[in-house]
């Protein structure tokens, strides 16, 4: 059976049930029919006073094109603490439906380890990603309406664009204002996909309404001639944007396959975003369950990176264990392996690749100070001597690892990571950040560039020191950086796939992001829209003759 007919044949709990389970008082929930619905903010302020639980962070190697199934792990994880006696709960993105209709797919999980209900949640779930697409672009409109109406704030350039929640190549550069309307000023202009778009980290990293308009507020949206930058708020746009926000800030609670609750809230890309899901849901999950397991998208060197000098010390948390997954696959990928060998036996393409897991499990614990667990996530394809090579080598290396088998299990597939997450937990760690924030913003690029890429040096275009000379005389350089670079490899080049190459950082452009409070470093061919691949998922998701959805995966 695929996912979205495993999902199909198990049955859900109400969600005032699963709400139940952790103490939530139903004034505090708003249901979106049976089985999802939101809690209201107001819930935090109740129970801010309770300690917090322990904070597992899962991230993973650099994966293929098709993910490593960090999420599926994730949910295995909190379903396996079940499993033996311990309260859980997940805090993960919603998804973008750029990657369901597009290569990667949907963000559930797989087999029989997902939340649910999958097909509401992979689509449009409680409206959220349409509420931040839709603000973005309300923003976008005042911008141009005050320039047709006369431009009083003497708009030179303008740095805002507009979004849309698909992958559009098309959409990357247009020209518009192309009506002929009198005193129309065309210009160009381009699309990011939502989950890009800044609204979207303000919305991720805000700690409560409030602070989200202050953050909308501060949004940078173009300069004048003197360049210096206009704001949202002097558009007087920030009210307008807060109140379209205003009930998506509410985290939404879904369930597992298995009851286990989760949060799901949030969904910037770790590629060209900063890739956490909100600091609201992650914080309030703290109070509710004794572990909160979250994911950082794609490999360690983007999404856990980012997850610990940026969203940790914006929301001043740490995690107490980090699992790295890795898949057979994706290390024989790293080894030199084309696509269409990944799947067959060869130790000595799995060894090499064996460098990428290796750089990975460094930084983590070397680096960031964390203590780490190898989650091995099995698919059908790996043989038994594969998986002993690994063991043995994690072993010789002194590295934790453990066997994951809940896409095809469950929470039952999870629980001997489940027990080793649990023993990890209790042991102290030594958590400290890459980079100090009163260090210049090439300083903080060098420091990521080095120690987590492995880069030789860091080479800048002409546009970057521009920028970069630029945001530091307006006082914004001491802000993180949020590094957009290819998922693929640890440099920006995704054919460097093997780690054995010397290689640089090439720095195109630097952005500000005033209102997310970092500094976005544009690398090497990155693309902030994606676009779909020459056969996209969306030419197989359709109904079938019961009306019931398929082809989500």
């Amino acid at each position: 059976m695929n996912d979205i007919e495993i999902a199909k044949k198990i049955k859900l709990e109400k969600i005032e049930k699963i709400t139940e389970k952790l103490g939530i008082d139903n004034d505090y929930i708003e249901p979106y029919g049976n089985y999802k619905a939101k809690v209201n903010l107001n819930l935090y302020n109740k129970i801010k006073n309770k300690k917090d639980g322990k904070l597992v962070l899962v991230t993973s190697i650099n994966p293929t094109p098709l993910g490593e199934g960090k999420t599926t792990v994730s949910i295995g994880l909190a379903d396996g603490l079940s499993k033996i006696g311990e309260m859980a709960i997940l805090a993960l993105r919603e998804p973008s439906l750029g990657p369901v209709f597009g290569i990667k797919g949907g963000a559930t999980g797989g087999g029989y380890s997902q939340v649910a209900p999958m097909e509401d949640i992979n689509l449009h779930f409680t409206g959220d990603l349409h509420a931040i697409t839709t603000a973005n672009n309300l923003l976008a409109a005042m911008i141009d309406n005050h320039i047709f109406h006369g431009n009083e704030l003497g708009f030179k350039t303008v740095t805002w664009k507009r979004c849309v929640d698909l992958n559009d190549r098309q959409l990357r550069k247009v020209e518009t204002g192309l009506s002929g309307e009198k005193k129309m000023v065309s210009r160009y202009d381009g699309f990011d996909i939502s989950v890009a778009s800044e609204i979207m980290a303000v919305f991720c990293l805000s700690t409560d309404l409030m602070d989200l308009k202050r953050r909308l507020g501060n949004i940078i949206v173009g300069y004048n001639k003197e360049s210096k930058p206009i704001t949202a708020r002097d558009l007087k746009a920030e009210g307008s944007l807060a109140v379209l926000l205003k009930d998506a800030l509410n985290p939404n609670i879904v369930q597992t396959l298995e009851q286990t609750p989760a949060l799901i809230h949030g969904g910037p890309f770790a590629n060209i975003a900063h890739g956490c899901n909100s600091i609201i849901a992650t914080k309030m999950a703290l109070k509710l369950a004794d572990y909160t397991i979250t994911e950082a998208g794609f490999g360690a060197d983007l999404g856990a990176e980012k997850f610990l000098n940026i969203k940790c010390r914006k929301a001043n948390i740490k995690p107490d264990v980090v699992v790295c997954v890795a898949t057979l696959k994706a290390l024989k990928y790293h080894g030199g392996a084309e696509k269409e060998d990944v799947q067959k036996e060869n130790i000595s393409l799995l060894e090499k690749g064996l460098a990428n897991l290796l750089k990975h499990v460094d930084n983590l614990k070397n680096k960031f100070g964390l203590n780490v667990i190898v989650a091995i996530n099995k698919f059908s394809t790996d043989t038994e001597d594969e998986i002993e090579f690994l063991k043995k080598k994690m072993k010789e290396l002194n590295i934790e690892v453990c066997l994951v088998e809940s896409w095809e299990k469950g929470g039952k597939g999870a629980e001997e990571l489940a027990r080793s997450v649990v023993r990890l937990s209790k042991k102290e760690n030594n958590f400290k950040f890459i980079y100090d924030g009163n260090e210049t913003i090439k300083e903080k690029i060098k420091k990521v560039s080095k120690q987590i890429y492995g880069a030789e040096d860091v080479l800048y275009s002409e546009l970057a020191d521009e920028s970069i000379k630029k945001i530091e005389c307006l006082n914004y350089g001491k802000l993180p950086i949020c590094i957009a670079k290819t998922q693929y490899s640890f440099s920006d080049d995704e054919k460097k796939l093997v780690g054995d190459e010397k290689f640089s950082i090439h720095v195109e452009d630097v952005i500000l992001r005033a209102g997310a409070e970092f500094i976005v470093i544009i690398t090497g061919k990155i693309m902030t829209m994606p676009g779909l691949p020459k056969v996209p998922a969306a030419e197989t998701i359709g109904l079938d003759n019961n009306q019931d959805i398929v082809g989500i995966f």
